[in-house]
């Protein structure tokens, strides 16, 4: 797949790499690649469509700390969420790899950019104010207390809908956005004497602000489509704020990489139509794009199919259908070269491409379709001679293995070629964390040349290195955690960008499989005569 940086003559200092849809392994992985492609051409820190507060603690386990496990960055660094993404455990845990040994200049650094709320509602400020004063050493818990009372007069979703129930218009909520202020000033005043932790102060005084101004903004009384928009843009002005916040920190580090829906990126102004009245506002790449000019590129996602979220391949005269008529790979297309086409049909699962997002970004990265377990089944079914036996209750197969499929050549049962499994089994085999939701494995009878040929030493040698792999890891070829010594090996959810591999793999276990049964038809030959 074409480098990003081959896109550009000059490397933008913020590079947005935009998703149509949440829910896509397929696009959290390519980032994955991409980010840590480019951390080789000086690219130092990625923003997340993420509380920018919460990813604090995920920067925490990035950076080494100790007092940060891997389950607390991802239960308490992400927001809404978004920690259950296996390829965002994988993210973290290869920023940390990368930053290991490496000085200050060179290490990664992980970012949200998102405010602390959600568009249907926002919590209050209290943890974020109290933060601060703890920092600054000022003991005003009970004053903030009072005047944040209930959680739950924040919290309320009606609020969000109905002006006259929100507290972002009362004396309580003016009082605090007063405090809040005040802190901010006073972290100034404090920074020559307190260095060491005043960015992080700093990211949770912004928060409580913008926690503040949401909830003002949610008791304008207007119409509910006005408000609609109203909100929207609020939260996306605090996206950019906290973007170009983020360049300011790391402006002297290397350029940044942020990755989030499409509409949070892109650069015309985003668009809505409720109950008959046409909505806009700007979004977060409008607001960056017009102030960074060509220092802020986007690259829109596209997504032709994704078994995950039921949604089927585009038709051909859509834009997702034209791109992907020529490969069945991820490739990126620069934006000037697609061709007007008809708008896919939009159903708020997947937001398609059209005339306005072609022509207001710097490319696309196109993916014809997302890999599912039954999308890998497909293409070793298409291999010459292969059978599939899916594990039931009526063939007799245990319970922990109902759904895992099982390819062979010929009638011999005996030793499948390949396997997908979606399961852990107790006691046996968990290594790879198969119960996350979504995530399978697909495992390969490499045989023994072939896998040491590819890891380095020999199957009957795995135990003494089985500690050098992270067994759940996505788009990463491993020994297989259990049946390694048979010259096994996995892979955890491939990616489209990794099925080159996937079928030159394929072709290994598939040759022995083949050979294995021409062998065996062979002797039942001699036997008879």
């Amino acid at each position: 797949m074409t480098s990003l940086l081959d896109l550009f003559a000059v490397p933008p200092s913020l590079l947005a790499l935009g998703e149509p849809t949440h829910g896509e392994s397929a696009f959290l992985q390519i980032r994955n690649e991409v980010f840590l492609s480019l951390a080789e051409h000086g690219y130092r820190s990625i923003a997340l469509e993420s509380d920018r507060a919460a990813g604090l603690i995920a920067d925490d386990f990035v950076q080494g700390s100790a007092a940060v496990p891997l389950d607390r960055a991802l239960a308490e660094g992400f927001s809404h969420g978004f920690g259950a993404a296996p390829a965002n455990r994988d993210l973290l845990l290869r920023m940390r790899e990368w930053n290991a040994g490496r000085p200050a200049a060179e290490r990664l650094t992980f970012h949200g950019f998102d405010a602390p709320l959600e568009l249907e509602g926002a919590p209050s400020p209290r943890r974020h104010l109290v933060r601060v004063c703890e920092f600054l050493d000022l003991d005003r818990s009970a004053e903030i207390d009072d005047l944040v009372g209930d959680e739950a007069r924040w919290s309320d979703p009606a609020a969000i809908w109905e002006p006259g129930r929100s507290i972002g218009g009362s004396a309580d909520a003016q009082r605090l956005r007063v405090i809040a202020d005040d802190l901010l000033t006073e972290l100034y005043l404090q920074a020559p004497r307190r260095p060491e932790g005043w960015q992080a102060a700093f990211v949770h005084a912004m928060s409580a602000v913008a926690v503040l101004r949401y909830h003002a903004a949610a008791a304008a009384p207007l119409t509910q489509e006005a408000r609609f928009a109203r909100l929207a843009g609020v939260r996306d002005a605090l996206m950019a704020e906290n973007l170009l916040a983020i360049r300011s920190v790391e402006a002297h580090r290397g350029p940044t990489v942020v990755f989030a829906h499409n509409t949070h990126l892109q650069r015309q102004l985003s668009t809505m139509t409720m109950a008959g009245t046409d909505l806009s506002w700007a979004g977060a790449g409008a607001i960056v794009s017009s102030l960074l000019g060509d220092r802020y590129a986007v690259i829109v996602g596209s997504l032709g199919a994704s078994p995950a979220l039921g949604i089927e391949a585009p038709a051909l005269s859509t834009y997702e259908g034209r791109l992907q008529q020529d490969t069945g790979l991820p490739r990126y297309v620069r934006a000037s070269d697609i061709e007007p086409a008809e708008r896919r049909t939009h159903d708020y699962r997947y937001f398609p491409l059209d005339d306005a997002t072609v022509a207001h970004a710097d490319a696309v990265l196109h993916i014809p379709t997302g890999v599912g377990a039954a999308t890998l089944a497909e293409r070793i079914l298409a291999l010459p001679g292969v059978e599939q036996v899916v594990a039931s209750q009526e063939n007799g197969s245990p319970e922990v293995a109902w759904g895992d499929r099982f390819f062979h050549v010929g009638a011999d049962r005996r030793q499948p070629f390949a396997t997908i499994v979606e399961h852990d089994v107790p006691g046996f085999d968990e290594a790879s964390q198969l119960d996350r939701p979504g995530v399978f494995r697909l495992n390969l009878d490499l045989g023994r040349a072939e896998f040491e040929r590819r890891f380095g030493f020999p199957p009957k040698d795995f135990e003494e290195h089985r500690h050098e792999f992270d067994f759940a890891r996505l788009d990463t070829v491993v020994p297989h955690p259990g049946y390694a010594l048979y010259g096994f090996a996995s892979i955890v959810m491939p990616g489209p960008h990794l099925l080159p591999e996937v079928d030159q793999l394929l072709a290994v276990a598939h040759a022995r499989a083949v050979d294995r049964h021409e062998r065996a038809v062979r002797r039942a030959a001699g036997q008879q005569e």
